[in-house]
């Protein structure tokens, strides 16, 4: 079992930057997959960024590509989401995600291939 949770959404001005965390309690094995999700209301999750434990290796949604950094920090357990140039249209609830399973992130970021998840955090993006 793995429990997540996120911090640091907020209200920024378009182009403007914020920095997510999420910090992760329980078994280390559960989460060899890491990402982070976005959902508006009356719409999907979108799934924009993961990270695999084992390499280090990210892939972005391109909606984010070059703007959103992921990273994490294994020795603390944290997970980390760095967002600049931020738009409009990137408001949204942010979701922190864990996967025991290392192959999720062989593909596209996709909800279903996680288990862990946080509550989330509100990024709201004016212009």
């Amino acid at each position: 079992q793995v429990q997540l949770m996120e911090f640091g959404g907020g209200s920024v001005q378009a182009g403007g930057r914020l920095n997510l965390s999420c910090v992760a309690f329980g078994d280390g094995a559960g989460s060899n997959c890491m990402g982070w999700f976005r959902q508006v209301p009356g719409k999907e999750r979108e799934g924009i960024a993961h990270i695999y434990k084992g390499t280090g290796v990210t892939d972005y949604d391109a909606s984010v590509k070059d703007r959103f950094t992921i990273s994490r920090d294994m020795a603390k357990n944290m997970l980390y989401l760095q967002m600049n140039d931020l738009k409009p249209d990137d408001s949204a609830m942010y979701f922190c995600a864990a996967s025991g399973d290392g192959r999720a992130c062989f593909y596209p970021p996709q909800d279903v291939m996680y288990q862990f998840w946080g509550q989330g955090t509100q990024v709201t993006v004016f212009s």
